[in-house]
């Protein structure tokens, strides 16, 4: 068995280490999933590393890969036993209906681990995704001339619904109250949540009051570190997409919580590995928390919010959601919104407005001062 070998970070970055770990870890997976795929398909390897962000060219190699899997496994198309095999001529018999077949096998489809089947679905965004995978690869193709035929307009169109047809789920600002009263009080918990509260609860009350107030995507909020916080100058960095580094203001509510939190209850630097000493949200287990336990934390939370079973609690985003919203609702420009929660484009951020005018219009619509009372013409007929 080959030992793995350790890997030493020499960092002549700014970035933080941690930052740095993470991209090199998408890198990795990226490459390996290009070592499983066919040769002749270098250049389009190529081709994604200069052109689209590291987490799309991660998925946009699942999807090919999985594509490839589906042609030797389900189809008589190809001959060959694995992905590595493939050739160019097997990719040019491949005709448009052929893919989308896979695309309409992709809506439901099982896979069977041993004495488990495992039936997956996908939405239309999925399936959006995946087209737009295959269509990426065979212009690609076409262009190098690995194929003679571009058959990407033949591919069948998948709507998936327009931003401003998508219902924005967000917590109102009662249920916001609520929802902040449970991690201070430990109120509406379980004995079992109680006990893991009373070791996190300045951890989650400083993780929610973040993503409350600016609307910070969750890889941002777990990346933070210690040292990303200047509280002389009562700021922070985040890492956005693309690595760019953001320089966020503290206000006084989120200063307070970050710093009960790393003087009350985060453990000290003795007491973690390396990798981990720098890290500003710790799990139990001593370690920089996962995206996955900050996601299990915030929807504990924000079905206490909501008053509903934990499994339909809100995700990070939705707090992302709520932290646009409430902003604009209180008046706020939307260009500065824009700006504080990255948004490449204003139309994302014109669509919280949007909800949050119709939020407005509902509330209105509900507050009548007695209609009957105040109509002049039925007072004029009793004179």
């Amino acid at each position: 068995m080959v030992e793995k070998k350790k890997v030493i970070l020499h960092n002549q970055n700014r970035k933080p280490d941690n930052i740095l770990r993470k991209e090199l870890e998408i890198k990795k997976q990226c490459e390996d999933l290009e070592k499983a795929l066919p040769r002749f398909m270098n250049g389009f390897f190529a081709y994604l590393r200069g052109n689209v962000l590291p987490m799309t060219r991660l998925a946009y190699l699942r999807d090919i890969l999985f594509f490839c899997n589906y042609l030797i496994k389900e189809t008589d198309l190809v001959s060959a036993a694995s992905p590595k095999e493939l050739r160019e001529s097997d990719f040019d018999r491949i005709q448009a209906v052929d893919v989308n077949l896979f695309l309409d096998y992709c809506r439901s489809y099982k896979i069977e681990k041993g004495d488990t089947i495992h039936i997956y679905e996908n939405d239309q965004r999925s399936l959006s995704r995946k087209k737009s995978s295959l269509s990426v690869l065979f212009k690609h193709l076409y262009r190098e001339g690995y194929v003679s035929r571009n058959i990407t307009d033949a591919f069948n169109p998948i709507r998936v619904p327009k931003p401003g047809e998508r219902e924005i789920k967000t917590l109102q600002d009662d249920e916001v109250m609520k929802m902040l009263d449970a991690v201070v009080t430990g109120q509406h918990l379980t004995p079992k949540e109680k006990e893991y509260w009373e070791k996190t609860k300045y951890r989650d009350k400083a993780i929610l009051l973040l993503f409350l107030t600016y609307g910070l995507r969750i890889s941002e909020l777990q990346q933070l570190n210690v040292s990303s916080f200047h509280f002389g100058r009562d700021e922070f960095i985040i890492y956005r997409k693309r690595g760019k580094e953001s320089v966020m203001p503290l206000n006084r509510t989120v200063r307070k919580a970050v710093l009960e939190y790393i003087e009350l209850e985060r453990p000290e630097e003795d007491m973690l590995e390396p990798e981990h000493k720098d890290a500003l949200f710790i799990s139990l287990q001593k370690r920089r928390m996962t995206e996955r336990q900050i996601r299990e934390m915030v929807k504990k939370y924000t079905s206490i919010g909501l008053e509903t079973i934990r499994s339909a609690g809100y995700s990070p985003h939705k707090l992302r959601a709520t932290a646009a919203t409430s902003l604009i609702g209180r008046g706020n420009s939307i260009y500065d919104v824009q700006e504080l929660l990255d948004h490449e484009n204003v139309t994302t951020t014109q669509l919280y407005a949007a909800h949050r005018k119709n939020a407005r219009r509902d509330l209105v619509r509900s507050f009548e001062w007695g209609e009957d009372m105040l109509d002049m013409d039925h007072k004029d007929d009793n004179k």
